[in-house]
C-alpha cells in the first residue's frame, strides 16, 4: 500500500499527541509514587471504563474476531463472549471489595488475605509469573498481530514494526506513569474507533459487497451470521459454546477476563475516586467491550469472505508477505487494502493506538508487580518513590525487548489466545471463592497455579509427540481444568487453614458479606442478558441503517 503525504501528516500529528498527553500528566501530576502507580485515586468511572476497554483492545482484537469469524462464523466469538459473566461478576461482587481492599496492586492481596512464608511465596511468585512470563506471552501476541499488520500497511519487515512498537510504547507508559495511560487510553481509544469505522464504511463500498444489507444475502456470509453455532454439530456446539458459557468463564484466568478481577483491570480501579467509581468504570467497560466495540470489525470480517474467499486469494493479493504469516486473521489487514489515501493515515493510526493501548497497559502491569510485589517486597523494602519509579521504567524497556523477541514464534491470534487461555484454566474458581471461603489458603494457590501451568504445557507442547491423535482443544481444557480443580481441593483440605486473627483483619478491611454473593449473582444474570441482548439490537440496528 502506498502512503500519501497527508497520510504520513496524519500519522506524525497522531504521534505528536500521544506523546505530549503524558508529559501533561506528569506535569499536572504530583509526581511522586502514589501519583504514578495510581494516580492520587482520584480518576472517575466513565475515564476508568474507557481505559479498560483500551487496554483491553489491540491489533490482535481485530485479527482475532476475523479468524474466528471466517472459521466458525460469529458464533466463534462465544469463545471471548463467555468472558461477559465474569466480567459483570467483577462489576455486581468484587469491584468494592477490591477498592475496600487499598492494595498497591492485586498481587498484594495475597499478604492480606494469606500470612506467612506460604503467602510471601505466593506473593513473590505470582508477580514474576503474571509479571514477566505471562505478561511475555501476551505481549507477544499483540505483536505478532502488530507485524501481520504493518508488513500489509507498510511492506517492511517484522523487525522495524517491532522496533517502531517497542519505542513509542515504552515513552508513552512510562513518562506519565497510570495517569498518564488512563489520559492517553482515552483518545487512543477515540483514533482506534474512528478507524474501525472507517475500515468498515469502505469494505462495504466495494461493489462486490454491495452494502451491509446485501451483504447479509450473500452466500458466503448467511451460514455464518448466526449467534448460536449449529447445534447439529456436535463438536462445534461443545467447543464453541458449552465449554465458553458452562465452564469457561469462572474457570479460567485470562488477562482482561479474570473471575474476581485482576491485572490491570484491578490496576484501574485502585485508581478511582470511590467503590461507586470503581463499580461504574468496570461496568461501564462490559458495555462497551461486548455490544458496541467490535461490531465494525465483525462486519469486516463478513466482507472479507466475499472478498478474499480463501487464503490463496490473501497470498496473491499480497504475494510479498512471508507466506508462514498468512492465515484467517490476516484477513482483516488484507481488508485495508480498500481503504483510499487521505483515510490511510487514520486507520494506520487506528491500529497502532489499538497496539500503544494494550502493549502499554501490559508494561504499566507488568512494572507496577515488579517494583512493588518483588522489587520493594523483597530487594529494597525501604525503596524511595524515585527508586521505585526507575524500577518500574527498566522493567518496562527489558519486557519490551524480550516481548519483541518473542512474537515472531507464535504462529496466528488464535494460537496466542488458545495458549493464555490454557495457562489459567482451572484456576478461576479460586479467585472466586477466596475472598468468601476461609479454608482456602495459600497453598490452595499455590498448587492451582502450578498444577494448571505444569498440565498447559504438557498437553499443548508434549501431548501432541504422546498420543497417537491429537486432543481436540476441547478436551485438552476440561482435562486441565478437571485435573487442576481436583489438586487444588485436595490442597485445601490436607493442610491448615490460615490463622483466625489474619481472616478476621481480612475481612474488616473488605466487609464483604453472604449477601454481595446473592444480589451479585442475581443482578450479573440480568445485566448480562441485558448486554447480550444491546449487543444484538446493536447488530440488527446497524443491518437496518447501514
Amino acid at each position: 500500500m502506498r502512503f500519501a503525504l497527508v497520510d504520513a501528516l496524519v500519522i506524525a500529528a497522531f504521534f505528536a499527541i500521544l506523546l505530549a498527553i503524558p508529559v501533561w500528566a506528569n506535569r499536572r501530576g504530583a509526581n511522586g509514587a502514589t501519583d504514578f502507580f495510581h494516580s492520587g485515586r482520584s480518576m472517575p468511572w466513565w475515564l476508568i471504563g474507557i481505559s479498560m476497554v483500551a487496554a483491553m483492545t489491540s491489533t490482535n482484537s481485530a485479527n482475532l474476531f476475523t479468524q474466528l469469524i471466517r472459521e466458525d462464523g460469529l458464533a466463534g466469538n462465544w469463545a471471548w463472549w463467555s468472558f461477559l459473566t465474569g466480567g459483570v461478576l467483577t462489576v455486581f461482587v468484587y469491584a468494592k471489595l477490591w477498592h475496600r481492599l487499598g492494595a498497591t496492586t492485586d498481587i498484594a492481596f495475597y499478604e492480606l488475605r494469606y500470612s506467612g512464608r506460604p503467602a510471601a511465596f505466593l506473593r513473590g511468585f505470582r508477580a514474576i509469573y503474571l509479571g514477566v512470563i505471562y505478561n511475555l506471552v501476551v505481549m507477544a501476541t499483540v505483536l505478532l498481530g502488530a507485524v501481520k499488520l504493518g508488513t500489509v500497511l507498510f511492506d517492511v519487515p517484522a523487525w522495524v514494526v517491532l522496533a517502531v512498537t517497542a519505542v513509542a510504547s515504552v515513552l508513552y507508559s512510562t513518562v506519565g506513569g497510570i495517569r498518564g495511560t488512563i489520559y492517553a487510553d482515552f483518545y487512543l481509544f477515540t483514533v482506534i474507533i474512528v478507524g474501525a469505522v472507517a475500515v468498515m464504511a469502505f469494505a462495504l463500498a466495494q461493489p462486490e459487497v454491495g452494502g451491509f444489507a446485501a451483504l447479509m444475502q450473500q452466500t458466503a456470509v448467511v451460514p455464518k451470521f448466526g449467534f448460536f453455532p449449529n447445534f447439529a454439530d456436535a463438536d462445534a456446539l461443545w467447543t464453541v459454546f458449552v465449554i465458553p458459557v458452562a465452564i469457561q468463564w469462572w474457570n479460567v484466568w485470562y488477562s482482561g477476563s479474570e473471575p474476581g478481577g485482576g491485572g490491570y483491570i484491578v490496576q484501574r480501579m485502585l485508581t478511582a475516586k470511590s467503590d461507586g467509581h470503581a463499580l461504574g468504570g468496570t461496568l461501564f467497560a462490559q458495555v462497551v467491550q461486548y455490544a458496541i466495540r467490535p461490531w465494525p470489525w465483525y462486519i469486516v470480517a463478513f466482507a472479507s469472505l466475499v472478498l478474499f474467499p480463501d487464503l490463496d486469494s490473501i497470498r496473491a493479493a499480497f504475494p510479498h508477505v512471508d507466506p508462514k504469516y498468512v492465515g484467517n486473521d490476516m484477513a482483516y489487514p488484507a481488508m485495508i487494502k480498500f481503504v483510499p489515501a487521505g483515510w490511510l493515515g487514520v486507520v494506520a493510526a487506528s491500529l497502532m493506538g489499538a497496539l500503544f493501548s494494550t502493549i502499554a497497559a501490559q508494561l504499566s502491569m507488568g512494572a507496577n508487580y515488579v517494583v512493588h510485589d518483588v522489587w520493594q517486597r523483597f530487594v529494597h523494602p525501604q525503596a524511595e518513590a524515585r527508586e521505585r519509579v526507575a524500577v518500574a521504567r527498566v522493567t518496562s524497556v527489558a519486557l519490551m525487548v524480550v516481548g519483541a523477541l518473542l512474537a515472531p514464534l507464535l504462529a496466528d491470534a488464535k494460537a496466542g489466545f488458545d495458549l493464555m487461555i490454557m495457562v489459567g484454566a482451572g484456576t478461576g474458581a479460586v479467585f472466586l471463592l477466596r475472598w468468601f471461603w476461609m479454608r482456602i489458603n495459600a497453598w490452595t494457590e499455590i498448587v492451582a497455579l502450578g498444577v494448571s501451568i505444569v498440565c498447559a504445557v504438557f498437553f499443548q507442547m508434549v501431548g501432541p509427540h504422546v498420543f497417537a491423535t491429537p486432543l481436540p482443544f476441547g478436551a485438552r481444557l476440561l482435562l486441565t481444568i478437571g485435573v487442576t480443580t481436583v489438586a487444588w481441593l485436595a490442597a485445601t483440605f490436607l493442610t491448615a487453614p490460615e490463622r483466625p486473627e489474619v481472616i478476621a483483619a481480612f475481612r474488616a478491611r473488605v466487609r464483604a458479606t453472604g449477601r454481595d454473593i446473592g444480589r451479585g449473582v442475581l443482578w450479573t444474570f440480568l445485566v448480562s442478558v441485558a448486554i447480550f441482548a444491546f449487543m444484538w439490537a446493536v447488530g440488527f440496528a446497524l443491518r437496518r441503517f447501514v
